[in-house]
């Protein structure tokens, strides 16, 4: 046994003496200097508590819709290279509803290739690099057929009620002023095809007997140096909601939600730019959001011009080789606890799997060093950073929970949330030096616990 897990163990054997009798909570851990990676642990109740950290379900914020990842086309392909009987097992130890699962309850999609898949491709490419159809004749799922939808059927057979929302990387070439799937723009005079190019792939996706519901307008619309990838300011992003994509899906009957900017936090005047065109705004559901740039509280900033507008994080990657201790801590803070407190519904994490050689991605530009919440190799699997993060909130939060007061304490970021089954949640990282001993407050209920340095701990309790 590790002589650091040792020296915890001794800790909390030494405290039962002094130990409250046990109450009824529940606390689950992922501590990387013992290593104990996201566990189910006995809570000693430690008589002497250094701070209090009130609950207080009273106070309600935003609704959650789930925690989750990206399913890319990799990834898909990562999954169908397993045999059934083990791609079976993972598949509901990641989105099942048993005491084994971490139970996903939310999936982001690319419209068509992102920079994750083998090549880029569109659902309406054509063989005549000259040519147009701006009658979408030559539409099809394509590629999606062979690798993400089969796999997208297997998830919801075992979760029927995730929810999936899609992002575009880029327009059919065609559409674009520099006819190709790296940068350039939307040309103005097939934005009515190109909404019509996202209904038909709704529908498409409908009659697979998929649902997506929601669809960012352009993944990471300021960087067309991805491949493939999309110029489109805030300007244009309104124009096309409100002349061409809010009315397409109004005629068609489409419910899926229309979230706008799905970009870093360094510019919430963006999306503030996109929700004041008048036209566009009664089609809009809300924003969504990355933290390549920027800070987490401008998602507040977006909220606060727009209260009656949602608020998405849709996106963040872990590098090669991931290191646990240092993306555990920072993506807990930042997201998990970062991004609830500041109103997001979803976060997400990109993606779900990678495998040893970081493949496939797209030449000029693809992300050759994104690790997966998985690590596949054959039938092996390797839990990434990503996969702790994520359990953490996605095991426990259930979709249609909402999000409760918690205090700001220094060296204990948190997050409180409140179930339909009427269960709290409490998600905390200790950014100390030293264990934490707290108590958890929540009306007459106090539960005096503890906290290695470093670590992230989930407690639930009714």
């Amino acid at each position: 046994m590790p002589m650091k897990r040792l020296s915890y163990l001794l800790l909390l054997i030494a405290c039962i003496a002094c130990a409250k009798p046990k109450q009824e909570i529940e606390f689950w851990l992922t501590d990387p200097n013992q290593p104990i990676l996201f566990e189910k642990q006995d809570v000693y109740f430690i008589s002497e508590s250094e701070q209090s950290l009130e609950v207080d379900p009273e106070i309600i914020y935003q609704e959650m819709d789930g925690f989750g990842f990206t399913l890319s086309q990799g990834s898909a392909q990562h999954l169908l290279g397993m045999s059934d009987s083990a791609r079976l097992d993972l598949l509901k130890e990641l989105f099942g509803d048993d005491e084994k699962s971490i139970r996903i309850s939310y999936l982001r999609l690319s419209v068509a290739a992102s920079d994750l898949n083998e090549y880029p491709f569109s659902y309406n490419d054509l063989s005549d690099s000259l040519g147009v159809d701006p009658e979408l004749e030559f539409f099809t799922l394509g590629p999606d057929t062979l690798d993400v939808i089969p796999i997208l059927k297997e998830i919801i057979s075992i979760n029927p009620k995730i929810q999936l929302m899609a992002s575009p990387w880029s327009p059919p070439s065609w559409m674009k002023d520099n006819r190709d799937t790296r940068g350039g723009s939307l040309l103005e005079e097939y934005e009515a095809s190109y909404a019509q190019y996202l209904v038909k792939y709704i529908k498409a996706m409908k009659e697979q007997g998929i649902t997506i519901h929601a669809l960012t307008i352009q993944n990471e619309p300021l960087h067309p140096g991805n491949n493939p990838s999309l110029l489109m300011l805030p300007e244009q992003q309104a124009r096309f909601i409100g002349q061409h994509l809010g009315p397409a899906f109004e005629e068609a009957g489409i419910q899926t939600k229309i979230v706008i900017y799905d970009h870093n936090a360094d510019r919430p005047d963006y999306p503030i730019t996109v929700l004041e065109d008048s036209l566009a705004y009664p089609y809009i559901d809300g924003s969504a959001f990355h933290l390549y740039g920027g800070k987490i509280e401008a998602l507040s900033e977006v909220h606060q011009a727009f209260p009656d507008k949602n608020i998405y994080f849709t996106e963040q990657w872990i590098g090669a080789p991931g290191n646990l201790p240092g993306d555990l801590s920072w993506h807990t803070k930042n997201l998990i606890i970062g991004a609830t407190r500041n109103w997001a519904k979803t976060v997400l994490e990109w993606n779900l799997t990678s495998n040893p050689t970081l493949t496939p991605h797209t030449d000029r530009g693809g992300c050759d060093r994104c690790l997966g919440a998985v690590t596949l190799d054959g039938e092996e699997v390797t839990r990434n950073p990503a996969y702790y993060i994520i359990a953490h909130a996605s095991k426990f939060v259930d979709p249609g929970s909402v999000r409760i007061d918690s205090p700001e304490i220094s060296n204990l970021p948190n997050v409180a949330f409140l179930r339909p089954d009427r269960k709290r949640i409490l998600i905390a990282l200790n950014e100390s030096s030293e264990l934490k001993a707290f108590q958890i407050k929540e009306g007459s209920k106090v539960f005096d616990v503890s906290l290695p340095a470093g670590s992230v701990g989930t407690w639930i309790w009714e």
